[in-house]
Parts: structure tokens; sequence; C-alpha cells
């Protein structure tokens, strides 16, 4: 099942992935298209580095793709420690995407302290790249936790399965509409993306070295 309307496909990928033919991805095709961008897990909580993490980010640039990469928010752990961890362990570069925060969990947190250290994280990011993270969320989780204005700033990516259309009435970028796709290249499943736009607004998307 893959969304109408939408040309501009893309894969997330972790070290669940495994070793993959980089080859045989950039000439697989999701719904007739190639894939234009590729998400790859970065860090998670203040001290875990993807272990495939920087053979995929090269790997990814390589072969010709639109690269980010995405932090996974551990509720327990210091926002700013966290953000200082991802932008030791990553270094973006212009034509990349913009970091993601990947926020999932609300742990013993009240919203309001949610909230806070969400985004907390998400302007320490901004401060070193100059351009607003992107935020990769379930739509309840958005809806219950993250739907206040101060979040409207930052690009959305939605994860909702199995729809063909999204009820999400807000603005979006990035929607990942499975999470066992199957490509050329890859063994196993893998998460579907599509882009919510042109390529052009793609690119303009991302980050532009002037910081």
């Amino acid at each position: 099942m893959y969304p109408e309307g939408f040309s501009i496909h893309g894969i997330d990928i972790s070290h669940h992935q495994g070793d993959i033919d980089w080859h045989k991805v950039k000439n697989a095709t999701v719904n007739g298209e190639t894939i234009s961008f590729i998400f790859i897990k970065a860090t998670e909580g203040e001290n875990h580095l993807d272990k495939n993490f920087n053979d995929n980010f090269y790997q990814a640039r390589d072969n010709g793709f639109l690269r980010g990469a995405y932090h996974y928010f551990k509720p327990n752990v210091s926002a700013t420690v966290q953000a200082k961890y991802f932008l030791k362990q990553v270094h973006l570069e212009e034509g990349d995407l913009p970091p993601v925060l990947d926020i999932e969990e609300k742990g013993n947190l009240s919203v309001e302290k949610l909230r806070k250290a969400s985004l907390t994280w998400l302007r320490v990011v901004e401060k070193e790249y100059g351009v607003p993270p992107i935020i990769y969320t379930n739509y309840k989780f958005k809806k219950d936790y993250l739907n206040t204005k101060e979040f409207d700033r930052y690009p959305y990516w939605i994860a909702h399965y199995y729809v063909h259309s999204l009820t999400y009435s807000g603005k979006w970028r990035f929607w990942q509409h499975t999470d066992c796709g199957h490509i050329d290249g890859i063994k196993g499943n893998v998460d579907l993306n599509i882009y919510n736009g042109s390529m052009y607004d793609l690119k303009r998307l991302c980050i532009v070295k002037d910081w």
C-alpha cells in the first residue's frame, strides 16, 4: 500500500537493516520511483551511537542520496546532554537534511516538562546548524504532547501506518507510511517514507553552510 499522489520517496535505516548493498539501493524503486532521501539513526539518549551510523551516513552521501540523521530522545535524560551528544557524534554538512528529533516516549515527565525538554533539544541543535530540526513522532503523540504553537515552526515527520491518507490536519513534510517495506539491497523490512512537496522544496529544506 503506497500513498497516492506523491513521487518523492525515502527510507530510514539503522543497524536493524544490517549490511546494506548500496549499489542495489541506489537503483531500487518504490512504486516505480527511485529513492531520493535517507534518514539514518545516529544516537539515543546520552551515550548510545548506532553501530552502523557512520558507515550508513557516508555511504548514503557517496551514493547520491539526500541524507539526514536522527536522535532517539530519552525523556529521563537531560535534553541538553542529549543534544550535545548528538552534536558530538553527528557532523551534518551543507546539503544535508535538517537534524531530526525522534520523540516517542513521555517517561515520567509531565506534559509541560516534556514540552520544555523537547524544545531544549531543538533549540540547542538549531543553534549549531541554523535550521529548525525536524520532529518525528506518531500522530497521537504529536496531538497529545507537541501540538502547541511553539512546535509549529519545526517541520513535522509523521509516523502513521497502513492508511491511504492522513487525517492529521496540521502541516507536515514527511510521512513514514509503513514499517514493513521492502527494497532491493536491504534484507528484511525497512521503513518507507514520502515527502510532501516538490524536489525543489525538499532541497530548500536542507542545510546551507552559513553558520
